[in-house]
């Protein structure tokens, strides 16, 4: 590692060491006489993005639920109520929230006759590219290049990793899946383009390794494991020689940072060894890497994704937190329903309160990865505002498999133009296409004149008056 005289070090300056590579966060060091270059500032100000996916629609997409408003609040604009809906543990961060309801995603839907009866298994493949999937059990897929494979093409290719992509649910199927569809549609979200799905990571030590290059070859990696051995055991002296060049302030950045890899690294340890014992596990499927714990499980990639932002590793993160027809059951949530089972409620209204606690679970998961972005700041302001985060489903109502006023909403992004504190409601009929493209916009996209099959833009901005939401 060279230094430049005048504690200047490069941005994409790595920490290197037995086939670790660790890249650093920004620095003041990093910044010549506290001003960056045109090409440092875009680097800098590189809008983040990430986009989940949660299956199954919401209960509040049910007839009844909207009544009840158990997905979008009952009033558009700013002085809406989230008590009643699964919205509500994002409370705390609604100035960060914009809310989008009643956008459909038609392409889901069954365009002719054989593919009635297969949204489970298409749907995941829409809801990133908004485009119809090509009905297949073979290799001749198509569907279409996904949003946020369009932001990493162009925004991620200066970064050691374009993208990433992530899951919870166990995704190792091949073949068909059901009504003639390949599991393909089912396991992926992230198109590279029209015919190329890319590859989910579940593990989150695969995931730890891929980001921070622990050990160069599978003996490295083999050694430092019997060894529980950091991976900052391996960059020691270089952490060293670092930290004497820098100043106060770096020293504690580079501490804090480097405090936080070693922790995650420590954490998915003590998963790995837990899961190592013979004892019986709740997902005997599940690698060693993978906690039982579907929170637990989810914290740690939420932390992955933030210490790769912080690092600038990339900018791009796909995540899967469900699995069409998964039977997996959410106890903390208050019902012991398996998740496919509660989504197919009958439309009764017990039933659908049971469906609702598990969306309220999921959404619930999210304000710690709020809280973790917000904590890592970065030139003038934090991760959140500049991290647009996208989460919904492409499903409506489970229980009807129908793709109409699908869940969506948008989180962080205060310095792509996100308002935040906003509840939008679409005219109905509108393309859930039609938010992507705007969203599309926002991160630096400006030249897209459409997208999936979208027909304009959707204005993310407030609206004149805060009224009640009909219908809903």
């Amino acid at each position: 590692m060279e230094f430049i005289t005048g504690k200047h070090l490069e941005r994409r300056t790595f920490l290197r060491g037995m086939g670790a590579s660790l890249a650093l966060p920004l620095l003041d060091a990093m910044v010549p006489a506290g001003r960056l270059s045109a090409a440092q500032r875009a680097a800098v100000d590189a809008p983040r993005l990430v986009a989940i996916e949660m299956v199954h629609g919401a209960a509040g997409c049910n007839e009844w639920g909207e009544t009840q408003n158990l997905w979008a609040p009952a009033r558009v604009g700013r002085d809406f109520d989230l008590t009643p809906s699964a919205l509500q543990p994002l409370d705390p961060w609604r100035e960060y929230l914009t809310i989008i309801s009643n956008t459909d995603v038609r392409m889901a839907e069954a365009f002719q006759a054989p593919e009635i009866g297969g949204d489970h298994f298409r749907s995941s493949a829409v809801f990133l590219t908004q485009q119809h999937p090509k009905q297949t059990e073979g290799s001749d897929v198509f569907v279409g290049t996904s949003l946020d494979q369009i932001h990493a093409q162009r925004f991620g290719q200066d970064t050691p990793i374009p993208s990433m992509q992530l899951c919870i649910e166990n995704i190792n199927q091949s073949g068909g899946c059901a009504y003639g569809y390949t599991c393909v549609y089912t396991d992926s979200i992230s198109w590279a383009s029209e015919t190329e799905p890319l590859p989910v990571i579940r593990d989150p030590r695969v995931a730890f390794e891929q980001l921070f290059g622990a050990g160069g070859t599978a003996r490295e990696r083999a050694l430092r494991r019997r060894t529980s051995a950091s991976i900052l055991d391996w960059v020691t002296d270089r952490v060293a020689q670092l930290q004497r060049d820098l100043g106060p302030n770096d020293r504690e950045r580079l501490d804090r940072y480097l405090q936080n890899v070693r922790e995650l690294e420590r954490r998915i340890q003590m998963v790995e060894a837990q899961n190592s014992t013979g004892e019986e596990r709740e997902l005997p499927e599940a690698p060693a890497g993978v906690p039982d714990s579907f929170e637990e499980h989810v914290q740690l990639m939420f932390d992955l994704q933030a210490l790769a932002f912080a690092s600038d590793t990339t900018r791009v993160f796909s995540f899967k937190m469900g699995r069409d027809s998964s039977a997996r059951v959410f106890p903390e949530s208050g019902t012991d329903k398996p998740f496919h089972p509660a989504s197919h409620h009958g439309g009764r209204e017990e039933a659908i309160l049971d469906f609702y606690k598990i969306n309220k679970y999921h959404v619930g998961t999210l304000p710690y990865f709020f809280e973790k972005l917000a904590s890592i700041q970065e030139g003038d302001s934090h991760l959140l505002d500049k991290t647009m985060i996208l989460y919904g489903s492409p499903m409506g109502d489970p229980n009807l498999h129908n793709h109409r006023r699908a869940p969506l909403f948008v989180a962080g992004g205060r310095d792509v133009g996100l308002e935040g504190n906003l509840h939008l409601k679409a005219p109905d009929g509108t393309p859930m296409a039609n938010v992507m493209l705007s969203l599309l916009h926002n991160l630096g996209h400006d030249d897209m004149a459409s997208f999936g099959d979208s027909t304009g833009d959707f204005s993310l901005s407030m609206p004149f008056t805060s009224a009640p939401a009909q219908g809903l």
